[in-house]
């Protein structure tokens, strides 16, 4: 890696919002989390401005040492599939070395391009357009692909992996992290507790378990990993709180305090996150 800047926002470039709550020392404080130390590195107010949902980087750390993202060669090749903003993007070429195709489909490429060069990164993160099941790359094109918080939208059917995994190299990995269930509900119900929060799009929510046989049973990679964050609903609870508070954004925020009601009816009982690594076979 070459790039050793500890911040995800360009010098000189302002993004306090005008509704801020805190000063910087105090939400620099508020967010620095003993299990992300890289993550703890980038400015507090860019993570809140271009967050998507929940927080992004912290849950691309835990991803990385299953991944083995720290052992690819520099310069390796790397899908960061439904980016957003470009946070994760970032952080993959500025902590990892890795050239970064960052692909979103709602994210407009010209908008993420803006955020890159402000990083410095423009010789390193190649923002597109793409929707997920129409990937313009040949076969073998990448050494890795990572999604974070976005598979869950695209990939639970059958038969999307074996399509997706032709893009990596023979031997490359492919990780996620999606929102998920502990255990899969029993019936066609979901948890009494959740009942007055549920959204359809929530049954997209699925437990480790049921992802490893998703993956298993798709004949596309052996599955390397497919667990369950450890207080991962502490985590999203903490960053809903503050992207309610101090988001410039009112959408957003809004976004925020609906989580916020939710982790509190569920305190982990149910919903957190999974990662899940696969080897490309």
């Amino acid at each position: 890696m070459t790039d050793n800047t500890p911040t995800g926002t360009p010098t000189g470039t302002s993004i306090t919002p005008t509704s801020s709550k805190s000063s910087d020392d105090e939400l620099a404080s508020r967010l620095t989390h003993p299990r992300h130390p890289r993550s703890n590195r980038y400015d507090a107010r860019w993570t809140i401005e271009n967050q998507m949902g929940p927080h992004a980087l912290w849950l691309l750390e835990w991803l990385a040492p299953a991944l083995g993202l720290d052992r690819l060669r520099p310069g390796a090749r790397v899908l960061d599939l439904g980016c957003g903003r470009a946070m994760t993007s970032v952080f993959l070429a500025r902590e990892y070395g890795v050239q970064v195709t960052a692909a979103d489909l709602w994210v407009k490429p010209e908008e993420n391009a803006v955020r890159i060069a402000e990083a410095g990164l423009a010789d390193r993160v190649l923002p597109v357009f793409a929707e997920a099941h129409e990937l313009p790359f040949g076969e073998g094109t990448f050494d890795a692909i990572v999604s974070v918080d976005a598979y869950q939208y695209f990939g639970t059917a059958d038969l999307y992996l074996p399509t997706l995994t032709r893009l990596l190299k023979p031997g490359g990995r492919i990780g996620v992290v999606v929102p998920s269930l502990r255990e899969e509900p029993a019936g066609d119900e979901p948890p009494e507790h959740l009942k007055p929060f549920w959204d359809p799009g929530f049954w997209a929510f699925h437990s480790p378990a049921w992802w490893r046989r998703h993956w298993t049973r798709g004949g596309a990679v052996e599955v390397e990993a497919a667990d369950w964050q450890p207080d991962g609903w502490k985590d999203w609870l903490l960053w809903s709180e503050v992207c309610a508070e101090e988001s410039p954004s009112e959408f957003m925020a809004g976004m925020a305090r609906e989580s916020v009601e939710l982790m509190r009816a569920d305190r982990g009982r149910s919903l957190g996150f999974a990662r899940v690594v696969g080897r490309r076979l």
